[in-house]
């Protein structure tokens, strides 16, 4: 598995060069530290271009204080992001900055059925960008299934299947669409990592992103 991920980041600059930014790069790190048996802290570091690397499209910084309604499978978190970005100006190559500060709601519900572990995450956020209010919606389908193994555990090599639909209050309705599939291998119970590649389906236009993610679990700390 390691050598695949290897192997997909060796081709990454090529493709990239290739396609002259059609499609992205996101860098991703997730974090969850446990609290006690019912608090957890989330934290999340999204590093996205337009290209390989270089080429900056967003930085995102997200944090949140989530509550387990029922062991580890109903948490509701409440949470906080910093999304810097740096869009083209239309027709152009000179790029702008655009800062946004973000509020956000969430409820995830996790199920296993067998070796298909599914996630369902209903997200609300309240975004406030230069000046600008937005509200957006957003429902997150996730499934994860070990291929070498019969459940996640260590060692184990697993397919990653989401899909992700953003829904807004005003005209248009239709936010956005994110595809997504890649191959993950888990290294403990706390620490696994996934490739693969994103298709981001807006009204008007699509886009591929390839996508690295690192996942990361922090026990609870004995006293």
């Amino acid at each position: 598995m390691l050598k695949i991920l290897y192997a997909l980041l060796l081709l990454l600059p090529f493709q990239a060069a290739a396609q002259e930014s059609e499609t992205g790069n996101w860098m991703m790190y997730f974090g969850n530290q446990k609290l006690s048996d019912r608090w957890n802290w989330h934290n999340e570091i999204q590093y996205r271009n337009y290209n390989f690397a270089g080429d900056l499209e967003q930085l995102l910084f997200r944090t949140g204080i989530g509550y387990n309604l029922s062991a580890n499978n109903n948490n509701l978190l409440l949470g906080y992001a910093y999304i810097h970005g740096e869009p083209y100006v239309a027709g152009t190559d000179e790029k702008t900055n655009v800062n946004e500060h973000r509020i956000f709601q969430q409820f995830i519900s996790r199920q296993q059925f067998g070796r298909f572990y599914l996630q369902h995450r209903y997200r609300i956020e309240e975004r406030f960008i230069e000046g600008d209010f937005k509200m957006r919606f957003r429902y997150f389908l996730g499934l994860n299934v070990p291929i070498n193994k019969k459940e996640m555990v260590s060692k184990a090599i697993y397919l990653s299947l989401y899909n992700e639909i953003f829904i807004q209050p005003k005209s248009p309705v239709f936010d956005r669409d994110r595809v997504y599939g890649a191959i993950g291998y888990v290294f403990s119970s706390n620490l696994k990592v996934e490739a693969g590649m994103m298709a981001q389906l807006l009204e008007s236009s699509d886009r591929a992103q390839f996508q690295i993610a690192l996942f990361n679990t922090f026990p609870l700390m004995k006293s």
